[in-house]
């Protein structure tokens, strides 16, 4: 019993870490897109998916820093990762459809004259990977939905609620 709290304890720490590591990188990334919003310049934003750089913007804008920030405190996390997910699929399999799947193989090309850029796939999949495994797993215990479902729980309405379906099993029983 005492190894499966020690073992939950250390999972909810480990998700912690990953929450608030790879939230506050992409929150650094989506700063730079809230730049970009809130001066306007939607002409350094693509369309890649063809719903116009104003739009493409304001998605990825919400998703690289809001959802991105909800993740870090563990607020809706299943919910807020999705959006960061799907952004960083068309990152990986629009927006840089072209390009290589490393960045050593990027600078490579570059460096010999062969591309422009040193863009590549890596940076959008190292996002990818661990927001897709957070809509998976959750925040863990160390989060603010665990504050929140916590307080739905304690509501006295949600209380007599369980109380009524509780009677109700005991009665059809």
């Amino acid at each position: 019993m005492m190894q499966n709290k020690t073992r939950n304890w250390a999972a909810s720490v480990g998700l912690l870490i990953l929450r608030i590591g790879v939230g506050s990188y992409m929150l650094s990334h989506g700063l730079g897109k809230l730049n970009m919003l809130l001066d306007g310049n939607f002409a350094m934003m693509g369309d890649p998916i063809g719903l116009g750089p104003q739009l493409s913007l304001v998605l990825v804008t919400f998703a690289e820093f809001a959802c991105a920030a909800l993740v870090i405190v563990g607020l809706g996390t299943r919910l807020a990762a999705v959006p960061v997910v799907f952004a960083m699929c068309v990152a990986v399999f629009v927006a840089h459809s072209a390009d290589p799947w490393s960045m050593e193989t990027a600078a490579m090309r570059f460096f010999s004259g062969e591309s422009q850029t040193w863009f590549s796939k890596e940076p959008a999949m190292l996002f990818l990977i661990p927001f897709l495994a957070l809509a998976c797993t959750g925040p863990g215990r160390l989060s603010l939905d665990t504050l929140v479902v916590a307080a739905w729980r304690r509501r006295p309405a949600r209380k007599a609620a369980d109380e009524l379906a509780s009677s109700a099993r005991l009665a059809a029983a």
